[in-house]
């Protein structure tokens, strides 16, 4: 499937969470066989075009494309956490957010110095995350100088956000507006 079939599987939800918003959600498109695998494909072949040595996904729906762009490849996955949810010593970040802050943490042994880390999520917003993730992979050893969505929303600076602090940016489809 084309980006362009794969973009005609995603859910627009008008008014949620907030009137004026329009939710992009990807449920339709990962309940969808042939729509995941494409998705998973087309990711994965840019990841590997970029020459990713693993890839790093943030919790929770960066884990669904970013482990399984891992598996396609067969590469390590780093999963970006929420706090608390690692057994081990880790580094983390703290992070602005729209209406608030927020933290991610990673395992530092689960990357090796210099190692090259390609970021794979669902969406680029407003980038807080991504920015926030790739500052602490970057903290940890990692080389981080791609990121890839399957979605971007580029009304909301996301993407342009991470090109400023050297990441680029790919993603497989565009929504105007937020």
């Amino acid at each position: 499937m084309t980006p362009e079939e794969l973009k005609g599987l995603v859910r627009t939800v008008p008014d949620f969470p907030h009137t004026g918003i329009m939710f992009r959600d990807i449920t339709t498109l990962i309940s969808h066989p042939l729509g995941l695998a494409a998705t998973v494909r087309h990711l994965a072949d840019r990841a590997r075009e970029l020459g990713a040595e693993a890839i790093a996904g943030m919790e929770a729906r960066g884990f669904i494309f970013g482990a399984a762009v891992a598996v396609e490849l067969q590469l390590g996955f780093v999963p970006v956490r929420k706090p608390g949810k690692l057994p081990v010593e880790v580094l983390g970040i703290d992070y602005d957010l729209e209406y608030g802050t927020d933290r991610l943490e990673i395992d530092p042994g689960a990357i090796a110095h210099g190692q090259t880390v390609v970021i794979v999520d669902d969406l680029i917003a407003t980038g807080g995350t991504a920015l926030a993730a790739a500052q602490l992979l970057r903290q940890a050893g990692a080389t981080v100088d791609d990121a890839l969505f399957v979605i971007d929303l580029p009304d909301l600076g996301g993407a342009a956000r991470l090109r400023e602090t050297g990441v680029d940016v790919t993603a497989l489809m565009e929504f105007e507006g937020d």
